[in-house]
């Protein structure tokens, strides 16, 4: 199972607090301790505000990687996957049961974004293959093609920061539950 970084809030901490796994991941976004930060966050009116609050009170991971800080440069491990983040999107639902059903990409993560209008998507990449930024170029474009959405372009930094919310909903591949049952 991929590992990659978790960093206990703000997001002025660089230094992660451990690694984990997507089942980790999961099982924190479902959480009820998320869930108080996120209606909250989900109450303020003010962009500003919201954001500065998402800042200092929500924990983060990379899914790209593990990382002795929070750097391009500090990459220890590539976790073989990437993040792709929808912004402002009108219609969720659709686009989640759309990415679900996607013919190319296996969805491993799919989760709403701690503003309550986007979505966040994990999926496996092959970095023996090609590079990050290549993936990250080609599936945005993909995704621009088939579903007429323009992507978050931040995805392309390995390092990038995303957000945990809470996500009642949160998807995961389920080979990961059967995973965690064999053990």
């Amino acid at each position: 199972m991929p590992k990659f970084s978790y960093f206990k809030a703000p997001v002025s901490n660089i230094i992660p607090a451990k690694d984990i796994t997507l089942l980790e991941a999961f099982k924190l976004i479902k959480s009820e301790p998320y869930r108080d930060r996120t209606h909250r966050l989900r109450s303020i009116t003010s962009k500003a505000e919201a954001r500065k609050f998402k800042a200092s009170k929500f924990d983060y991971a990379t899914f790209s990687g593990t990382f002795s800080k929070r750097n391009d440069k500090a990459l220890l491990n590539h976790s073989g996957l990437l993040t792709i983040d929808f912004d402002h999107i009108p219609n969720l639902l659709q686009l989640k049961n759309q990415l679900l059903s996607d013919e190319y990409f296996e969805t491993e993560l799919l989760f709403i974004s701690p503003s309550g209008d986007g979505l966040k998507w994990i999926i496996s990449i092959d970095i023996t293959v090609s590079t990050h930024q290549n993936f990250f170029n080609a599936i945005a474009n993909y995704i621009k093609e088939v579903y007429q959405v323009e992507v978050d372009k931040s995805g392309k930094d390995i390092s990038r920061a995303c957000f945990l919310p809470h996500d009642p909903d949160v998807f995961i591949n389920p080979k990961y539950l059967k995973e965690n049952e064999t053990k």
